[in-house]
């Protein structure tokens, strides 16, 4: 059977023959076939040469990720077991300090729209595109082979399906029993919940970070803003703080946070624990002239869309300004950003706005991003979305 081709407007063609994998619906001129959702179609210049073949999304902007620029190579199942073979053997050679790690991250592994992690003996899998959405069956089959025994949830809930056009599906998909265990990372203890837990579970990307932002730790006073299950406050603690006080706007979280603490043989006494919005904790704090030798802000994603990165910049600047008012001279601010449409670049331009606003001498002590599990294709930039600076406020 003949398959569907994508044909694309004059010129639309560049990004294509740089190996960039996304094709936009503005790129398309017109579709000749039918191809189902997820279908794999043939991705055409408009003078009819070969440019890849890719997975179909009907419905979404971002109308077709490729799965190969080969025309010799098929989409198949013995394609992506060769692609999933690939990702787990990088992993292999990371030798990373945890039994909790991403095995898969999408167009970075040639495998769009996949994510799949593993929390010591439960594996989590997660689609975002159409174009894996079709071949769900097959990778659950080809997952089931390469972890034979292991348990598999999935946790297909992120906002991106919808402009997939594709439901929530979150669920068990092999195994019973218990969706809790325990990972470790870097000598420490953590529980996770798989089935309730933010992203998959567990925030897998700030796994080095922890360890960098811990280093400064010793005999601080930290606040822990978005705290989540207290990973951050678990390795200050650990790395001889002083005292921790943690914000986080779930209680459930927070819950779990004390829990991690306790985990690990951690001063209880020395944590001090707030359910609030940190926004408002933030100028309460301020107003309370209260003052921080190490200033953690770590929150969720603000601009899930290129359009909220407006609003997401006033809210960045908002936490970074009354942050850098509460650093002692001498502190540290360890501030990141997980929203893709926010760059390093314009991240970067939010921080200095607030430093002068505030009237701070910050000096960028380091740039992070995310651990090495989730690396970034240099043909898929967007993969990039995590960024941080570690700053150093001056007498």
């Amino acid at each position: 059977m003949k398959t569907p081709r994508l044909i694309l407007k004059p010129g639309r063609e560049k990004s294509l023959l740089r190996r960039h994998p996304w094709i936009f619906s503005g790129a398309v001129d017109r579709v000749e076939g039918e191809p189902a959702d997820g279908g794999t179609v043939t991705v055409s210049s408009s003078e009819g040469r070969f440019l890849a073949l890719a997975g179909y999304s009907p419905r979404s902007q971002l109308r077709a990720r490729v799965w190969t620029f080969d025309e010799r190579e098929a989409v198949d199942a013995a394609l992506l077991g060769r692609r999933l073979d690939a990702a787990l053997a990088y992993r292999q050679r990371l030798q990373i300090d945890s039994d909790a790690l991403r095995l898969v991250y999408g167009e970075a592994d040639g495998l769009p729209g996949l994510v799949l992690d593993r929390y010591a003996g439960l594996l989590v899998m997660q689609i975002t595109s159409a174009a894996t959405e079709a071949w769900r069956e097959t990778l659950i089959e080809l997952i089931a082979a390469r972890f034979p025994g292991q348990s598999l949830y999935e946790r297909s809930d992120a906002e991106v399906r919808t402009l997939e056009g594709l439901s929530p599906r979150v669920g068990p998909v092999l195994g019973e029993g218990s969706w809790q265990t325990l990972i470790q990372e870097h000598g420490l203890r953590f529980h996770v919940d798989v089935a309730t837990g933010h992203k998959t579970g567990f925030y897998l990307d700030q796994r080095d970070n922890r360890r960098l932002v811990a280093r400064h730790a010793a005999e601080a006073e930290v606040l822990n803003c978005f705290a989540y299950t207290g990973a951050f406050t678990a390795c200050t603690l650990a790395s001889g703080a002083r005292r921790v006080l943690s914000i986080d706007s779930s209680a459930e979280a927070l819950a779990m946070a004390r829990e991690n603490v306790a985990l690990n043989g951690l001063p209880e006494a020395a944590c001090e624990w707030r359910e609030a919005d940190v926004f408002s904790e933030l100028r309460r704090l301020r107003d309370q002239a209260r003052s921080f030798d190490l200033i953690i802000l770590d929150p969720p994603k603000f601009a899930p869309t290129p359009a909220a990165v407006e609003k997401a910049a006033r809210g960045y600047k908002d936490i970074n300004l009354t942050a850098m008012k509460l650093l002692r001279p001498g502190g540290w601010l360890a501030t990141f950003s997980c929203s893709g449409g926010v760059t390093a670049d314009l991240f970067q331009k939010i921080v200095f706005g607030a430093a002068v606003d505030a009237g701070a001498d910050m000096k960028i002590v380091m740039r992070m991003g995310q651990a090495a599990d989730h690396a970034v294709a240099l043909t898929h930039p967007e993969g990039e979305y995590l960024k941080g600076l570690m700053l150093y406020r001056a007498g």
